[in-house]
């Protein structure tokens, strides 16, 4: 492990876990590799802090730890301590009013910020998270590195704390064949994939413009051997397949915020993404609104009021009509994917946020995110975000997404078209690959 001496900001508390004793170390899957864990995950005999000192100060030590974190050590890797996160996980934004915002040239993105530095700056091979919203997807984008959502239900959610229905495992690693190694470990046996990389003829893509950090429309992001088999969609287009083919969806069309119907987002995945908010803050309630409620914890500004929100929430009348459109929504999308399709998509709208941005304008940008990031949340499918270099100073990805099982395909389409994309991604803003 490279280090410096500076941690970045990115952990909590370090420590060394290691691997259990084993004659054969050598030969183990994520031998030599080292890891950090966002303070969510248990660690046996220490207390998991949740990114807020009143859980640490209310909570005892774990009696147990993670499976992720045993399933790792058990692989052969060392665990190198406990990374910095957003507040109860309930943030994409990366920063932390008691801890600091682990370093980045902008904000590093939320709510997995100290597990993506990390890896980033080379404190640690690979790095676990959690997703829900976008915890870990965002800061992968933000900070130049891979991080995988894997599909939901696939790994256990034992001694992880909930922030939803679907605190899942998720890791980052700066290569691609770090991440398929840790990914071969951390998904069951069961989950063997065996579809062809070379058979997915589909891909939908949104048109690029939406950022001037990303390349055009006109650089099609696509290996040549592909490009007279792939199907490539604008998100508009995209939109409107949702229209036609989630009729559940159109009353949230009509209730969006004011925000959401300003911003350029297409209608229809603004409401997905109202949708999944909605659903993840009835969650979140459930989980954590009596140690809310009771402790009266001190929470940051925009943590604060995002959990006043959800607790204050009153949307058990509606879960009937989110439901449905969850489950139209998923039933249109596998059949528009099948089984070897491709969903071609920016992780991020656009360059990170600053640090303490006008609160309009990040409200803005988070709409804008959501819009992206909601459709695998909202499906549980699995999606990788895949860093393509800078431009200007900032780091620039696109993320790829398969239906729901497809997560070794996933990596292996990745691993297949990484140098094509960052190669394509160079040549559209003139640079050399």
């Amino acid at each position: 492990m490279e280090d410096s001496g500076d941690d970045h900001g990115a952990f909590m508390e370090k420590f060394i876990l290691l691997p259990p004793p084993s004659s054969d170390q050598q030969q183990l899957p994520l031998h030599g590799l080292t890891f950090a864990i966002k303070d969510i995950f248990d660690v046996a005999g220490r207390v998991t802090g949740f990114g807020t000192p009143d859980w640490a100060r209310t909570h005892a030590p774990a009696a147990a730890t993670a499976p992720a974190v045993l399933a790792a050590l058990g692989a052969g890797a060392t665990g190198v301590g406990k990374t910095v996160m957003d507040e109860m996980a309930y943030s994409i934004n990366g920063e932390n009013a008691h801890y600091g915002t682990p370093a980045n040239p902008c904000v590093p993105g939320g709510s997995s910020s100290g597990s993506a530095v990390a890896v980033a700056a080379s404190l640690a091979d690979f790095a676990l998270g959690t997703n829900t919203g976008g915890s870990v997807r965002v800061p992968a984008a933000y900070c130049g590195i891979f991080g995988l959502r894997p599909s939901h239900g696939q790994v256990s959610a034992e001694n992880v704390v909930p922030h939803g229905s679907d605190v899942r495992h998720r890791w980052f690693a700066r290569d691609v064949p770090t991440l398929s190694r840790v990914t071969d470990v951390m998904l069951p046996p069961r989950y063997d994939d065996d579809r062809a990389v070379s058979s997915f003829l589909q891909t939908v893509s949104r048109s690029w413009a939406l950022s001037t950090t990303t390349p055009t429309r006109s650089s099609t992001l696509q290996r040549p051997k592909y490009s007279a088999v792939m199907q490539w969609w604008t998100m508009e287009t995209l939109g409107d397949s949702v229209s036609s083919n989630v009729p559940c969806i159109g009353e949230f069309m009509t209730d969006l915020s004011a925000i959401e119907a300003s911003s350029s987002c297409v209608p229809a995945l603004s409401a997905i993404s109202r949708v999944m908010q909605v659903l993840q803050r009835s969650e979140f309630k459930a989980n954590h609104a009596e140690w809310v409620n009771t402790v009266k914890p001190n929470l940051g500004p925009g943590i604060r009021e995002r959990v006043q929100e959800a607790i204050a929430s009153e949307d058990e009348s509606a879960m009937e009509d989110l439901h449905a459109v969850r489950t139209e929504f998923k039933s249109a999308l596998a059949v528009l994917l099948k089984d070897d399709g491709i969903l071609a998509i920016p992780t991020v709208p656009g360059a990170p946020p600053k640090l303490r941005m006008d609160a309009a304008l990040l409200e803005d940008f988070r709409a804008k995110a959501f819009s992206l990031l909601s459709i695998a949340g909202l499906l549980g499918f699995c999606q990788v975000s895949i860093p393509l270099g800078t431009r200007d100073g900032v780091s620039v990805s696109v993320s790829l997404l398969a239906g729901h099982g497809g997560d070794r395909f996933l990596v292996a389409v990745a691993q297949e078209l990484y140098d094509a994309l960052k190669a394509q991604a160079a040549a559209a803003w003139g640079l050399s690959a």
